[in-house]
């Protein structure tokens, strides 16, 4: 018979560890164990009071981590009695000792409170003297810096307190008033009331649950809806028992509908009344008044009612009632209601305006001729009842019968006197002026009315009677003008601020400056120069002077008051005479203002601006330009001949005499004028303005020795090498050419187109392969230089290296990204489909630069997309109107696809702009056949020979 083995009732075999099998591992807490403790067994039962050496007890079976205890420990256990290893409680254990030994009772360096390391050793004299000692030595240490340390602790605190003061401090102020409030004040302060939080986390949201249609219907069925209409003809109807639905608005316009038609029957058969063109106008005059605002109105209607009824004197709620009717669509009721507020308010004149507003023409007639028997005094009435009148004469008369009863009514007398003709305004504004003497309008308007010994009677009188107004004088001053007596106008002026000030008359600058304004419109430049010369002055600091009339002036002429600007010019130039800036700006001035006049005036600023600054070489050439512009040759020489007196020693009057000679085919002397420069006042220039005239002149051999010498005495002028270079060109004398290029490049390695005609010279003679080693040599001498870049991008695009020219411009614009010409190159080298792309990465990186726009603007013309083209080549000249490529382009662009006009204009802007610079402006003007053109011809020659037109050709 087979008998079970009780297999708990046997000892556990050896090495066995129970749930080994299974994969379970021991594990214990914090809360099991206590504070870290040693790993070593001995340590930890040395730290129990064993003792370290002493032997360890035998551990049970499956080891202490599986819940067994040495031998001979004190079990441990969640019971009562586990004050040992892994106990919670505080039970005396066998020494005695009933310690706290929890984490939060540890200590690193003394170990458990309670029970440290040296509470059993007694506290001897030798301890407190030690301890007296150490206390003297922490306070020895505490003094030094004690006060150093204070001082940074009471800085801190100050700077705390200023940057984040406390809310006592900042109320201290407003505290000390408090004493002054009285018991009453405190009691009348309201109570702020529960607002915390508790309470608004009670409230909760509102719940909506959907309302069933039964409700929905019984509301459609029981609420009605009032519809009006308000008709272009000023009537009003209402439609009742409508329903109101989803769809009322379009039954509200149908039932008006139907009314209307019903209205409109035919009167003859067959033609019809309705205005088929204004149907759809009248349907969206049609008003719909919703229950919302039934409501209001009727809320109103109790509220103006409440009104009239507490205080009926009070005319605005009368005025306020019958709107609300009027606004309800309910005249007859407003009519009703202002009717009755007339009788309660009858000597209130906006009741009565406001009653003649709400009645038809004839009856507001007879409601304001009963309003002025008890308002007779009031100007809107009387005003308003002349305004219904038909007839002038009719007007008159109700005017005059006002007059009679308020002859000091300004208004009516300016109405009663616009009826009138020349005469009759005479009369009336004389009798005017004894009713009104105040108004100054009305002495004005009677001076400018009579004769000129009349008006000044007139003007004294009035000056006499109103002495504190300005514009009297200043009438007075130009009456004196109109009859050519300018020479009073500035005693007048004069006359003027002395009495304004004896009568304590602020006087403002800038009002005055803004009268000077005044009068130059009507017409008055001497009374307007009066005014300028007399308050200009007024409140102006001596130092501040110069600047103040300067941004004056330059207000004035953006305003395209000329006159003024030209008045505060001339005194400023009487007041500082030897400031050229000042000069220019005048002489600037008038050439703005661009007539017959204003050339002789610039002509004569120019004579006196020498005169006054006769070391000015500038203000010398322009007066002798400005005289062979007006065609004497002879006051131009004259002019150059008195600068040399004054400046032997200047290139620019020296150059200056050899052009007018030279435009005027005066060769000869020009050629003299620059021999004796070169010995007087010997400069590069001078050499290269010799060297052009032998050229143009066609005589090589002085050419030659006027270069040679040049190139001796000027070593670093590179302009002088660059012509002997294209002298020897033209001759074909290569070697030459070469070694005149290289000789610059030697002097003036960093002269950008002396490398950039060298280039062009050894394509010419060996080919790409050379001139491509000479553009490198260049950007290696002058690197981040866009102009070596793109010569050696246009030198492969010339030999139709397609993509050495895609590689060098890639490489152009990673040296020089900001480069305007390398943007418009790579617009205009792009492929077709990616031009806009380019474009657009151009103008991220450049959109101000004239380059970039007009490729920009090519590319918009090549799309004939003209408005967009022709927007991109008006920025291009405005934004450089020296650059000769965009006039030519635009006026280009103008001859294909613009008008006439817009031709003409193009052309005089570009003549007025005078461009100079441009690659394609200055390969034809520097051509030395093309040289004397005037701006007109050689625009034309650089469009005939533009890129665009040759391609459409």
């Amino acid at each position: 018979m087979f008998r079970r083995v009780k297999a708990f009732d046997q000892a556990a075999p050896a090495n066995y560890v129970a749930g080994l099998g299974r994969g379970a591992i021991g594990f214990t807490t914090r809360s099991d164990i206590g504070p870290a403790r040693p790993d070593d067994p001995v340590d930890m039962l040395g730290a129990m009071g064993r003792g370290r050496g002493t032997a360890p007890p035998p551990m049970p079976p499956g080891g202490l981590m599986m819940g067994g205890m040495p031998i001979g420990m004190p079990g441990g256990g969640r019971g009562s009695g586990t004050a040992g290893v892994g106990g919670f409680g505080r039970e005396t254990d066998e020494s005695g000792d009933r310690g706290d030994y929890s984490e939060t009772n540890y200590d690193e360096f003394s170990g458990y409170t309670g029970a440290g390391l040296f509470n059993d050793t007694p506290y001897d004299q030798d301890d407190a003297e030690a301890d007296d000692i150490y206390a003297k030595i922490d306070e020895r240490m505490d003094s030094k810096r004690k006060r150093r340390r204070e001082m940074k602790q009471l800085e801190d605190i100050k700077k705390a307190r200023r940057e984040r003061p406390k809310i006592s401090d900042q109320f201290a102020d407003l505290k000390t008033t408090l004493s002054t409030v009285s018991d009453a004040e405190w009691e009348a302060i309201p109570d702020i009331g529960d607002h915390s939080l508790r309470y608004k986390q009670q409230r909760r949201a509102e719940i909506y649950t959907p309302v069933p249609d039964s409700l929905l219907d019984a509301r459609a069925q029981t609420t009605n809806t009032v519809v009006g209409t308000d008709t272009p003809s000023g009537l009003a109807s209402t439609v009742g028992g409508m329903t109101s639905s989803f769809t009322g608005l379009a039954e509200a316009r149908g039932a008006v509908l139907s009314l209307k038609l019903d209205k409109m029957s035919d009167s003859i058969s067959g033609q019809t009344v309705v205005d088929p063109k204004g149907y759809l106008t009248d349907l969206n005059s049609l008003k719909i008044t919703s229950d919302a605002e039934v409501g209001d109105i009727k809320k109103a209607r109790l509220l103006m009612r409440s009104v009239t009824l507490t205080n009926p004197k009070h005319a605005p709620g009368w005025i306020a009632a019958a709107r609300l009717e009027e606004v309800a669509g309910k005249l007859v009721q407003a009519r009703s209601i202002i009717a009755s507020g007339c009788e309660a308010c009858p000597t209130n004149e906006d009741v009565w305006l406001e009653a003649a507003r709400l009645q038809t023409p004839e009856n507001a007639k007879k409601i304001l001729a009963t309003a002025v028997r008890h308002v007779p005094t009031s100007t809107k009435v009387w005003l308003a009842a002349a305004k219904l009148e038909g007839s002038d004469e009719a007007t008159k008369l109700v005017l005059r019968r006002a007059l009679e009863f308020i002859p000091g009514a300004v208004a009516i007398w300016k109405a009663v006197i616009e009826l009138e003709d020349a005469d009759g305004a005479r009369l009336m504004l004389g009798r005017a002026v004894e009713c009104v003497p105040e108004s100054v309008d009305m002495w004005l308007a009677l001076a400018r009315l009579e004769t000129y010994d009349h008006a000044k009677r007139t003007l004294n009188r009035a000056r006499t009677t109103i002495p504190t107004d300005p514009t009297i004088w200043i009438a007075a001053a130009k009456l004196e003008e109109a009859n050519g007596k300018g020479a009073n106008v500035d005693k007048i002026i004069q006359a003027a601020l002395r009495s304004l000030s004896r009568n304590d008359v602020v006087i403002d600058r800038n009002t005055w400056l803004q009268e000077a304004e005044a009068c130059e419109l009507a017409g008055a430049p001497l009374t307007c120069a009066a005014l300028v010369r007399q308050t200009l002055n007024l409140g102006v600091e001596d130092e501040d002077r110069k600047r103040t009339w300067m941004d004056d002036a330059e207000t004035f002429t953006a305003r395209s008051a000329f006159a003024t600007a030209k008045a505060i010019y001339a005194h400023a130039l009487e007041t500082f005479p030897a400031k050229k800036s000042i000069w220019l700006r005048a002489v600037a001035l008038e050439k703005q203002i661009n007539t017959p006049d204003s050339k002789a005036h610039a002509m004569a600023l120019l004579v006196a601006s020498i005169a006054a600054c006769p070391h000015c070489e500038l203000l010398w050439l322009m007066a002798a330009k400005e005289a062979w512009l007006q065609g004497s040759v002879e006051d131009a020489r004259s002019i150059l001949r008195k600068a040399f007196s004054a400046n032997p020693n200047s290139e620019e009057i020296w150059l200056a005499a050899v052009k007018l000679e030279w435009e005027n085919n005066e060769i000869a002397r020009a050629r003299a004028l620059l021999a004796k420069a070169r010995s007087v006042a010997p400069t590069a220039r001078v050499w290269m303005k010799s060297v052009l005239l032998e050229r143009e002149t066609a005589r090589g051999e002085a050419e030659e020795d006027l270069l040679k010498s040049g190139m001796a005495n000027y070593k670093t002028f590179d302009k002088l090498y660059m012509m002997a270079g294209q002298f020897y060109e033209d001759h074909e004398q290569w070697e030459a050419a070469r070694q005149a290029y290289r000789d610059g490049i030697a002097a003036c390695p960093k002269s950008v187109p002396l490398w950039r005609l060298s280039s062009r010279l050894e394509e010419k003679l060996q080919g790409a392969t050379k001139a491509r080693s000479v553009l490198e040599v260049a950007r290696l001498r002058n690197p981040k230089n866009d102009l070596l870049w793109l010569e050696a991008i246009r030198l492969e695009g010339r030999h139709a290296n397609v993509k050495g020219q895609e590689n060098l411009l890639a490489k152009a614009l990673q040296d020089c990204p900001d480069s305007g010409l390398l943007l418009a190159a790579s617009i205009d080298m792009a492929p077709r489909t990616q031009k806009k792309r380019v474009s657009l990465e151009a103008l991220k990186k450049k959109d101000n630069d004239p380059s970039v726009c007009l490729s920009v603007a090519k590319l918009f013309w090549h799309e004939r997309k003209i408005t967009k083209a022709r927007k991109w080549l008006e920025r291009t000249v405005q934004l450089n109107p020296d650059f000769g490529d965009g006039w030519a382009t635009y006026y280009a662009f103008e001859l294909k696809d613009g008008n006439e006009s817009q031709r003409s204009s193009v052309l005089e802007r570009c003549v007025q702009a005078e461009p100079r610079h441009g690659e394609l402006w200055c390969a034809i003007s520097k051509q030395t056949a093309y040289r004397k053109k005037p701006t007109r011809e050689l625009l034309k020659l650089v469009v005939a020979s533009l890129p665009v037109l040759q391609q459409d050709a």
